[in-house]
């Protein structure tokens, strides 16, 4: 009986260790040495591997529009649902309960009932605390609404997979991407601690196409189905002049092309990076690629969140890491009237790189993600505005802060920072 017993225990205790390796892995090899700078950010080669080597060509033909928090964000993707005529996908990580989340609901419910295809993918772990009653509301309507791995025994070396992308397409032709997530906490203005400051994007172009592919890619996981057709892949004119690509990664497929993206743009970069991270906690590669831009005279500007911030560990594991990129000169700042959730990179006033991605392992490792890349220096020189108002509201962190730190703190940020791989 106790032989029985035993075997038993074996084989559970060796199916949860399966399972645990199987969720903290992605499988893929990774990105291990360093990437040689053999051009920088203005020559065409720039432009042209990034293009080839993280899949979608670089197009022409796009206008771009920045929606600063909620109050340029949210009333823009409404618009946008609202004037739909032929189809609407949308999919995003955080969709919780409360008024914005009720009002896109019931405009996405609206267009449904009016015909409209509407598709809506959301994460199982970023929706749990969504109203279950928009769930019904949209299903009623006729809206098509999946969460994406919900538990299941057939996909448990999956659940920590998670969708984080942020992505709303409109009749195939209008996208929307960037750091927000459907909550109050987005809404407004960041008039006080409760509103969240974050970046959205709106496009029109060629672009948008490749935005409608991201979506498509986890909709055939997610689902098996494959929406095609002019009214979801429309032929799109020229909207503007501007050069950009939409490109995704994810575990089952080019999980280091966030990372890959990141290295080979601060590689090329020459004069400066401004880089807002909501969640910035970079493996040693990462750092060390920041280190020598530093130190070959690239101005380097980062903006973090402050002591107000939803998830304490990732600061606590940040910070730990700050030693290296303060020494080298890089200027690194925490914001502090509220959340700080913008994912944007700006290398030599020339690539803008926003999406859902943040900078850390799990984004680079674990996550589903998407990022827009704009080449366009008008545009670059309007997101470095933006980033300078929001340095004004920042406490710059020296080294010798840093160096400063109460033993007690350092202890705990370095505990913290062995998680770093799931941060």
């Amino acid at each position: 009986m106790m032989t029985i017993a035993l075997i038993v225990s074996t084989v559970a205790v060796t199916l949860i260790v399966v399972l645990v390796i199987a969720n903290l892995t992605s499988g893929e090899k990774k990105v291990e040495h360093k990437i040689e700078r053999l051009y920088a950010s203005d020559d065409p080669q720039f432009t042209r591997s990034m293009g080839l080597l993280l899949g979608p060509p670089v197009v022409g033909g796009n206008r771009f529009e920045v929606l600063v928090n909620g109050d340029g964000i949210f009333p823009s993707m409404l618009e946008g649902i609202r004037s739909a005529r032929r189809t609407i996908t949308f999919e995003t990580f955080i969709y919780w309960s409360g008024a914005i989340g009720d009002e896109i609901a019931r405009a996405l419910s609206d267009k449904a009932r009016a015909g409209i295809a509407v598709h809506v993918l959301l994460d199982w772990v970023g929706s749990s605390k969504m109203d279950k009653r928009y769930l019904r509301m949209l299903r009623e309507a006729g809206a098509e609404v999946v969460q994406y791995h919900k538990p299941h025994w057939t996909g448990l070396g999956r659940m920590n997979d998670r969708t984080h992308r942020k992505l709303l397409v409109i009749d195939g032709c209008i996208g929307f991407t960037g750091g927000v997530g459907i909550a109050d906490e987005w809404t407004g203005h960041v008039q006080d601690e409760k509103h969240w400051r974050d970046t959205h994007f709106r496009v029109e172009g060629p672009a948008v196409g490749q935005m409608q592919a991201v979506f498509m890619d986890n909709w055939v996981k997610a689902t098996g189905n494959v929406l095609h057709g002019p009214q979801y892949f429309p032929e799109i004119d020229a909207a503007g002049d501007g050069l950009a690509h939409m490109f995704s990664s994810s575990p089952s497929g080019g999980s280091d092309d966030m990372q890959l993206m990141y290295l080979m743009a601060i590689t090329a970069a020459t004069h400066s990076i401004h880089l807002s991270s909501a969640y910035f906690v970079p493996d040693k590669l990462t750092i060390n690629a920041i280190v020598e831009a530093a130190k070959r005279g690239v101005k380097v500007h980062i903006i973090t969140p402050g002591k107000r911030i939803d998830t304490h560990t990732v600061r606590e594991a940040s910070r730990a890491c700050w030693g290296d990129l303060l020494a080298a000169g890089v200027e690194m700042y925490e914001y502090q009237p509220t959340m700080f959730h913008c994912k944007v990179i700006v290398v030599d006033e020339y690539l803008v790189s926003v999406g859902s991605t943040n900078f850390d392992s799990r984004s680079f490792k674990l996550n589903d993600e998407a990022n827009l890349n704009i080449y366009d220096r008008d545009f670059a020189r309007q997101q470095t505005a933006i980033f300078d108002g929001d340095v004004a509201y920042a406490k710059r962190i020296t080294l010798d802060d840093w160096r400063r730190r109460p033993l007690l703190v350092k202890l705990l940020e370095r505990a913290v920072a062995l998680l770093d791989a799931q941060l």
